[in-house]
């Protein structure tokens, strides 16, 4: 092929753009071969407009010769046709010929141009040096480029281009020829972006105007399909793509808005009858044929559809894309069944049907044509719904053709086979040497049964297996049910009944409820034709139990239950063997098991009756010969299961699941919408469906089958089977819900299990292999067993009180003359009451009789007569227990006298528990029925917590009782005395109270208080008893109980006398916040100690002991200056004094109070070195250790400090062995007198404080 001869535009991918070559054409044809190869080597960025994102592309051109007729014409919208650019070459090297001839055909090539408005043109001039050499008289090279620029470019200089010998390798030429194909490539592409442009604008003007009146979609295409070629010609695929989905969304929303009511009227074009349906054609990269119908405007909608489709998948192969061509040609077939109904297309009966089978085959053969067998395999998921939609197409011809009947095809038939043949048209030639073509595959399945059901069972085979392979098994299955009903038309229930049972397996397991109806039918016809009785009257039961249909379905399946219950086997001793067992699942539903009594717990031989309520699924009544339980007997220990069943069941009622456990774990879906909105325009924007549970549906199931499915095996269940069991004979079941109550066996001791059900009719059984939840009542055999309650939460000692004797006589029967002997303590004595009477229950707690109870005491019995009472009843009575409360209660170990003195523990068998003093007592009880005494705890409380305490006013004392009621009861508390045990007659307890009687409220405190007065020696101890009469608030005064209360007092009499004087600084009248103030101690001796109390030492003659002393203001009121502590030597005498003198500091404004001073006996060990006191009396110690100190000591003692100290008895050289430290001791409550306690000093602020804190006590 000449190079520069005129090529002819086809539409075809091997479409370049054009570029014309005038001027000397042996030159070009020189160039040629390395402009063509060279030009798109390197690629060039190409910007385009409207902020599109730039790209990489590589430039080819079609050099053509320049003719006129290449110029486009006006109105002429063809891209392919342009010419982009128009180059003259020359290697004109001499001034004169360049006059004579080159200039002006130069001028006529420009006029050419401006006469059609090109203006993307290109002028080369090429240099040769073999001319140079011929030639010596010419003028340089650049002279006729200047001449050619000046003539021709006096504005675009860049227009006209010198080439430097470009067939030489040298580096020169290299550099030349580089530049040139730089500006060749930058002048196509601006030609490009130009030209292109101004056709996307033009092209857009022309969409706006599709409005209009006269606008034609099928002009508008050709349009902007040429956009599409030129972008493929750029191999800009994806563009070119983008182009043609425009098309095609366009085309859609006219066709929805026709559907609508809003029709344009181009589209009457596209509804007329569709009298071709040869499929799509995928085999050609542009069909010319259908592209000159839509440019005439005859196409018809397939026609567009094929023809748009067809450069959609070229492209996406181009892309690489292949299934992305699959799905698209899914939704293509799909939504132009629908278009042609949108439009109202007549098309002939089958014709669709036709060309979605030929279209689905074509799409799989283009795409196996482009990809291995191995791509193929491994993305089935893409292709199996072109398989599936081309055996649903395939199996519709059938039907329609009658290939699928038994008896086949009739002559209508076979004219509607002629006329869709006729439809298909002859086969294109792309697949007229295919055996394997669609076309043929189409003819010739419609050509014979045996043809149609290889191709159709081929189809279905290879869907199935795919679906498989990628764990679509619903889908597997769907098309195993259509292969199922095709089976059935062929009069094959064999081949059709595994396909049916595959899919039940999906529905039940899903919950479909209507598709699992439908198939059930169809299994149920199946099975009644292969004489498949037990399956047939299995899925029959399941049918006349479906609410899906109708009454008169329902009735006419439970009929052939009852028809076949009623006959008589065949042949003799065949009465067992022929009986048939069905689920029960299918015929009822259990609701609940009621016990009666509702413990499900009885003694050997007693009644017990099951209420058991179930619904009738039956649309008819039924009549059963008997409905039976099989019992398994266990020998557990009875009250084994009791309390389990007891929190299960309270009521003892059983309710069943309204599923069986095989299928409760199948979830039905769970389905909700889902509706977007537009953001901006507050508009529905999609609607779809989503599945809530889709978590529950997708996990794997069990293997286990379950009832609901027909294959189901089960045994029947003969009524010997069973050692025991429950029997109700001639039940009728109406349709709903029925009640049938059994007599349960009691007759052994142990736990009893309902295993089986079983419904018999005639030589059918309904069977319930298992009952959940587990279902079980207890027989028992009890020994007689006795128990004493009280009546109240809590027994109160001192008051009496009513306990509940309790008897359970079990297998044991209360006789005449039969006693309680119970064992009488001087703690706790037994009541009499002449009213006492005893109540006789049954194990129902039924009242049967009521007795009177005869009670004799004598010195260490009490017997209580029993009235005669039968086995496993109840025998309950009352008596009244008086507790005795003891004189001296039990204190814990760590309790204190309200005044601060330990009391110590006493042993005695209380406890203590929430405050109040518990007193266990023991009662042993002799019983008839055993040889062994039966020992019972009884736990009485102490209403009442005393404490004493010992108060003291200078050398006066007084003695307090604190009585709180820490019971829940109010009591009232007459006759306060206290009394001394020893009666010393120089003693007297003078009463300062002023009430008798008292009301004491729970959880409160009565105070009594008494001066004690002596006239002699003050005594060392004294043993008092404080006594009282108590009786609740509400009691009269016959029911007053004594109360006693005893201490003991140690060492009454005051020894000590502390006094203590705040002085203000020296020329002050009053204290002032941080100014040093005088503490003046006083310590007074009142009387002599006893030699149990104190310590002496004779120093000089002089008997003294010593005493140690602490100052510590713990609400940090004052600053102790200096020495806080110390230790004393006091003489033995009566008001002897000793004076303290230290400084302390106010810290706060206000009455204060005074600082807290305490006493102490000071004990010095026999080993420590004796010091001798100062000048003060005081010990002088810097550290001094202080042995056996209590936790609160420890907290509020601080070191002991002196001034001038010479030795320390804490410290001494590191290397000597520490010796026996001193300790000190508390003095006895009420031995010191503390006059100083609670009163207060006057503390002014300081004079320079502008803000003043004032601290109120």
């Amino acid at each position: 092929m000449e190079p520069h001869e005129e090529k002819p535009i086809i539409y075809t991918m091997e479409n370049k753009p054009i570029v014309t070559c005038a001027g000397d054409q042996n030159l070009f044809t020189a160039l040629y071969g390395s402009l063509t190869q060279q030009l798109p080597r390197e690629p060039m960025e190409w910007r385009r407009s409207y902020g599109r994102a730039p790209k990489m592309i590589y430039l080819e051109a079609n050099f053509v010769q320049f003719k006129e007729e290449l110029l486009p014409k006006e109105g002429n919208k063809a891209l392919l046709t342009f010419p982009f650019l128009h180059i003259y070459w020359t290697d004109c090297c001499d001034t004169e010929a360049y006059k004579a001839s080159v200039k002006e055909d130069m001028q006529r090539w420009q006029a050419a141009l401006r006469l059609h408005g090109s203006v993307d043109w290109l002028i080369v001039v090429v240099e040769s040096d073999n001319k140079k050499k011929n030639k010596t008289n010419i003028l340089p090279r650049t002279s006729i480029v200047d001449k050619i620029r000046n003539d021709f470019c006096n504005k675009q200089s860049d227009r006209c281009v010198a080439l430097s010998d470009p067939l030489k390798e040298s580096s020169r030429s290299q550099e030349s020829w580089s530049s040139f194909l730089t500006k060749l490539r930058t002048l196509l592409l601006m030609s490009f972006t130009k030209n292109l442009g101004r056709f996307e604008d033009e092209m857009r003007t022309l969409r706006e105007k599709r409005t209009e009146p006269g606008w034609s979609f099928c002009d508008y295409f050709m349009v902007q399909e040429e956009l599409a070629f030129v972008f493929e010609m750029l191999q800009q695929f994806e563009d070119a793509l983008v182009q043609y989905d425009e098309l095609d969304a366009l085309f859609t929303q006219y066709v929805l808005n026709f559907g609508a009511g809003d029709g344009a009227n181009w589209l009457g074009s596209f509804c007329q009858p569709v009298r071709s349906w040869n499929g799509l054609l995928l085999r050609r990269p542009i069909d010319m044929e259908k592209r000159d119908l839509i440019q005439k405007g005859e196409a018809s909608l397939l026609d567009l559809r094929s023809y748009l489709f067809s450069r959609q998948c070229t492209l996406l192969i181009f892309l690489q894309r292949p299934w992305e061509v699959t799905a698209r040609a899914l939704e293509l077939l799909h939504n132009c069944v629908q278009e042609l109904r949108l439009l109202e297309v007549s098309v002939v009966s089958g014709a669709l049907d036709c060309w979605v089978f030929l279209s689905c085959l074509e799409v799989l053969h283009r795409i196996e044509g482009c990809c291995d067998r191995s791509q193929l395999e491994a993305n089935s998921s893409h292709t199996v719904g072109l398989w599936t939609y081309a055996t649903e197409k395939l199996r519709s011809l059938g039907d329609l053709c009658g290939l699928v009947s038994e008896n086949g095809p009739n002559s209508e038939d076979l004219n509607k086979t002629v006329d869709l043949l006729a439809g298909l048209g002859a086969e294109r030639p792309e697949t007229a040497n295919s055996p394997q073509s669609p076309y043929k595959k189409l003819k010739e399945a419609l050509s014979s049964v045996e043809a149609f059901e290889k191709h159709y069972l081929e189809l279905s085979h290879a869907a199935m297996e795919m679906y498989r392979a990628i764990g679509r098994l619903r889908s597997a299955r769907l098309v195993g049910k259509s292969l199922a009903e095709y089976y059935m038309r062929k009069g094959d229930p064999l081949s059709a009944e595994n396909f049916l049972l595959d899919s039940l397996k999906s529905y039940v397991s899903e919950s479909w409820s209507l598709p699992l109806t439908h198939t059930r039918k169809q299994i149920a016809e199946c099975q009644k034709q292969l004489q498949k009785m037990e399956e047939y009257l299995q899925t029959s039961a399941l049918l006349a139990s479906d609410t899906n249909l109708s009454d008169e379905e329902r009735r006419h399946f439970c009929q052939e239950i009852l028809t076949f219950a009623s006959q008589t086997a065949e042949g003799k001793g065949q009465q067992k063997d022929a009986r048939v067992a069905l689920s029960m699942s299918s015929f009822t539903r259990l609701q609940e098991l009621r016990f009666r009594p509702s413990s499900a717990l009885v003694h050997v031989s007693a009644a017990l009756q099951l209420e058991l309520r179930l619904c009738s699924l039956m649309p008819v009544p039924v009549t059963l010969e008997q409905i039976s339980a099989s019992i398994h007997f266990t020998q557990e220990q009875p009250g084994s299961t009791a309390q389990k069943r007891a929190a299960q069941n309270p009521d003892g009622t059983v309710t069943f699941p309204a599923a069986s456990p095989a299928t409760a774990s199948a979830s039905a879906l769970e389905l909700c919408e889902i509706l977007e909105h537009s953001p901006s325009e507050s508009a529905l924007s999609s609607a779809g469906v989503a599945c809530r549970n889709m978590h529950l549906l997708l996990r794997r199931n069990d293997s286990a089958a379950s009832l609901d499915t027909p294959n189901t095996a089960l045994t029947a269940l003969a009524p010997e089977d069973g050692a025991q069991m429950l029997r109700a004979r001639d039940v009728t079941l109406l349709p709903g819900n029925n009640s049938i109550v059994f007599t349960a066996p009691s007759q052994k001791p142990g736990v009893y299990t309902l295993r089986q059900l079983c419904a018999t009719l005639g030589r059918v059984q309904f069977i319930l292999p298992h009952l959940y939840p587990v279902v079980q009542y207890e027989v028992y055999s009890q020994e007689p067993q006795l128990s004493i309650q009280p009546l109240t939460e809590h027994l109160l000692a001192g008051l009496p009180q009513q306990v509940k004797f309790t008897i359970l006589t079990g297998h044991y029967s209360v006789k005449k003359g039969d006693a309680l002997q119970l064992s009488n303590t001087d703690s706790m004595p037994v009541l009499h009451s002449s009213t006492c009477s005893a109540r006789i229950l049954s194990s129902c707690a039924e009242l049967v009789a009521e007795s009177a109870l005869s009670v004799q005491s004598s010195e260490k019995v009490t017997s209580i007569s029993l009235p005669v009472t039968p086995p496993y009843h109840t025998l309950e009575f009352l008596l009244d227990v008086l507790c005795h409360i003891p004189s001296s209660p039990a204190r814990m170990e760590s309790e204190r006298l309200t005044n601060g003195q330990i009391s110590h523990r006493t042993r005695s068998r209380t406890r203590f528990n929430s405050g109040m003093t518990v007193i266990d007592q023991k009662v042993s009880v002799d019983c008839p029925w055993s040889i062994y005494s039966t020992l019972v705890s009884l736990t009485f409380h102490v209403p009442f917590k005393v404490k004493h305490s010992l108060l003291s006013a200078g050398r006066r004392k007084f003695i307090q009782v604190c009585l709180q009621n820490v019971s829940d009861t109010n009591f009232r508390l007459t006759n306060q005395t206290l009394t001394e045990n020893q009666h010393t007659p120089s003693l007297e307890l003078l009463s300062l109270n002023t009430k008798t009687h008292s009301l004491v409220i729970s959880q409160q405190c009565v105070f009594s208080v008494w001066e004690l007065r002596w006239s002699d020696v003050s005594p060392v101890s004294l043993h008092c008893v404080f006594s009282a009469a108590f009786a609740p608030a509400d009691a009269p005064d016959a029911a007053l109980k004594p109360y006693r209360y005893d201490f003991t007092l140690e060492r009454v009499s005051t020894l000590l006398s502390v006094w203590a004087e705040i002085r203000p600084a020296v020329g002050e009248q009053l204290c002032r916040t941080g100014s040093l103030c005088r503490l003046e101690v006083s310590l007074t001796r009142l009387s002599e100690p006893s030699d149990s109390d104190e310590e002496y030492s004779d120093a000089d003659g002089l008997r003294t002991t010593r005493l140690l002393y602490e100052v510590i203001d713990n609400n940090s009121n004052w600053a102790v200056c200096g020495k806080s502590s110390g230790v004393v030597s006091m003489p033995v005498a009566a008001m002897a004094t000793h004076k303290v003198h230290m400084e302390v500091m106010p810290l706060f404004a206000g009455h204060l109070p005074f600082p807290n001073i305490r006493v102490f006996k000071y004990l010095p060990h026999h080993s420590s070195p004796v010091i001798p006191p100062d000048t003060d009396s005081c010990l002088e110690n810097d550290s001094l250790s202080l042995l056996d100190k209590t936790l609160e000591d420890q907290a509020e003692t601080a070191s002991l400090r002196s001034r001038g100290s010479v030795q320390s008895l804490g410290s001494g050289e590191s290397a000597q062995p520490r010796g026996p430290m001193p300790k000190r001791q508390a003095f006895g409550p009420g031995q010191v007198f503390n006059g100083t306690q609670g009163q207060q000093v006057l503390v002014l602020p300081s004079a320079d404080h502008h803000l003043m804190e004032v601290n109120v006590t």
